[in-house]
C-alpha cells in the first residue's frame, strides 16, 4: 500500500528537486552513495546512544534519496541494470544499519535482552523477506504476492516509532514504549511476508514444473506419433 500510494505522492513533491540536481551535474548513483552514507551515519552514531529522535530526523532526511535517485535517472532516461543493482543492494546495507543500531542500544545502555533479540531478528528476516523475491524471480517465477509488511511498511513504522520514542528525552512521559511495541509489529509482520512468499514460490514452482512436464509429456506424444 506504501509502496503504490506513498511513493508516488512523494515522486512528484521531490520531482523538481531532482530536476535541480541533474542541473547542477550530480549523477543518480552519487545521490545513492550520499543517502546511504546518511541513513548509516544517523543511525549508527544516534541510536546505539539512545538518541532516537535526531536519529531519525537524520535517517529521514536521507532516506529520500532512495526515491530521488530513481527519479533523476528516469528524467536522464538513463535507467540502468546497474543503477537497479546498486540501490536495492545499499537499501539492504540501510536497513541493516537501522536495526543493527536498535541492536546496539538494546545490547548496552538500553539493557534489554529480549529486544535486542528482536531487533537482530528484524534486520535478518528483512534481509530474507527481500532474498526469497528476488531468488524467485531469478529462478523465473513470478512471485505474485507482495505480503502484509514489505521494506516501506518496516522503515515507516520503525522511523515513526523511533522518533516518537525520542521525545522521551524532551520530557514527554511513557512514549519511549512505541518503539518496543513497533520491533515486535515489524517482526512479526516480517515473519508472515516472509510464509506468505515461500508458500507462493513453492506454489508456482509446483505449477511450472507441472507445466514443464506437461510439455515434455506432450512433445514425446508428438515425437512418437511423428515416428509412426
Amino acid at each position: 500500500m506504501l509502496n503504490k500510494y506513498a511513493r508516488a505522492f512523494f515522486t512528484r513533491v521531490l520531482t523538481p528537486f531532482a530536476a535541480f540536481l541533474i542541473r547542477r551535474g550530480v549523477s543518480p548513483d552519487t545521490v545513492t552513495l550520499i543517502g546511504t552514507a546518511g541513513v548509516i551515519a544517523g543511525a549508527l552514531v544516534f541510536y546505539p546512544r539512545g538518541e532516537f529522535f535526531w536519529g531519525t530526523v537524520v535517517i529521514t532526511l536521507f532516506v529520500f534519496s532512495d526515491l530521488v535517485d530513481g527519479n533523476m535517472a528516469r528524467q536522464l532516461g538513463r535507467t540502468s541494470r546497474w543503477g537497479a543493482f546498486l540501490d536495492s543492494t545499499l537499501d539492504r546495507v540501510a536497513d541493516g544499519a537501522i536495526f543493527g543500531g536498535f541492536a546496539l542500544w538494546y545490547a548496552g545502555k538500553g539493557d534489554n535482552d529480549l529486544l535486542c533479540a528482536v531487533s537482530l531478528f528484524c534486520l535478518a528476516s528483512g534481509q530474507v523477506v527481500s532474498y526469497t523475491k528476488a531468488r524467485g524471480e531469478s529462478i523465473g517465477l513470478p512471485v505474485a504476492v507482495n505480503g502484509l509488511v514489505e521494506r516501506a511498511e518496516r522503515l515507516v513504522i520503525s522511523l515513526v516509532a523511533a522518533g516518537f520514542a525520542g521525545l522521551h528525552k524532551f520530557g514527554v512521559p511513557g512514549i519511549q514504549v512505541l518503539l518496543p511495541i513497533a520491533l515486535w509489529i515489524v517482526a512479526v509482520g516480517s515473519l508472515v511476508t516472509l510464509v506468505q512468499r515461500v508458500v507462493t514460490v513453492r506454489r508456482e514452482s509446483a505449477e511450472a514444473d507441472a507445466a514443464a512436464a506437461a510439455e515434455k509429456s506432450e512433445n514425446a506424444e508428438h515425437g512418437s506419433g511423428a515416428a509412426k
